[in-house]
């Protein structure tokens, strides 16, 4: 009979070893999942609750407070790029496009403040960052490249602000914030159409742009700030002496919710 071979402590502790090593990776795989989600910041529902106040009008979500605010950036930098279309803009439809911008921007402007003095919100007195780079790129064109440049700023600017006009308008459960959905809708549809008008829209870039902007970032940003006692009163951008289109009646502003 061959002898067995004898049995020392190496080998039990290499095959016990593996044993530990198999386990190990097989709890991390089950665990990496949950952790890898830990930065989440809870479900739409939880971040709805947790960003929405009271207010004599109905709730104000923090999606409603970011309308709010991008309703009055919209018209701080898109109405003196309607004035310079004006001067600089090399075609009839070009300047009836600035035109359109001056006149609309002007419009939901006293709107917007109204909208943001009834629920105490802060509102900002000048562009952001982007948009105060796309003026500078704006200023710094000239002839058919301006007209391009403007035609598919403004047009991707637009389009952006009416995909959020149409989920406020769709979520909103504030009367007053509705109300300025309707008329945020109305004017940027029609800017939206003049724009195109012109003839320089690139819509395939169009297409690009907007694709690479819908991806949603993996955390939930923080709600706009909320209602103040004392809010600062928003500077009223300068309308036009007669605007010389029809502009969209407004929205008559709702009675507050009899259950505030």
């Amino acid at each position: 009979m061959r002898p067995r071979p004898p049995i020392n402590g190496r080998g039990i502790f290499t095959g016990t070893g593996l044993i530990i090593t198999g386990l190990t990776a097989t709890l991390v795989a089950l665990i990496f999942p949950i952790w890898s989600y830990s930065d989440r910041s809870g479900t739409g529902l939880d971040v709805l609750n947790a960003q929405t106040v009271s207010t004599k009008y109905g709730p104000l979500s923090g999606l409603d407070r970011e309308f709010i605010t991008k309703v009055r950036l919209a018209g701080l930098w898109e109405l003196p790029a309607g004035r310079q279309a004006q001067q600089k803009g090399t075609t009839q439809a070009m300047k009836t496009a600035g035109q359109h911008l001056i006149e609309g921007h002007a419009f939901l402007d006293e709107r917007v403040r109204d909208v943001a003095s009834e629920l105490g919100l802060e509102l900002p007195n000048e562009p952001n960052e982007q948009q105060k780079q796309w003026l500078a790129t704006l200023t710094t064109a000239q002839g058919l490249e301006y007209d391009r440049d403007f035609a598919n700023i403004l047009r991707l600017a637009h389009g952006k602000v009416f995909s959020v006009v149409a989920q406020v308008r769709a979520s909103t459960r504030n009367s007053l914030v509705r109300a300025l959905a309707d008329d945020a809708n109305t004017t940027v549809l029609d800017h939206i159409k003049v724009l195109e008008a012109t003839g320089y829209v690139d819509f395939d870039a169009l297409a690009q742009d907007m694709a690479a902007g819908s991806t949603p970032p993996i955390t939930n940003s923080p709600a706009p700030p909320g209602p103040t006692a004392d809010p600062s009163p928003a500077i009223p951008v300068a309308p036009p002496a007669s605007p010389s289109y029809s502009l969209p009646p407004p929205a008559t502003s709702p009675p507050p919710s009899p259950d505030q």
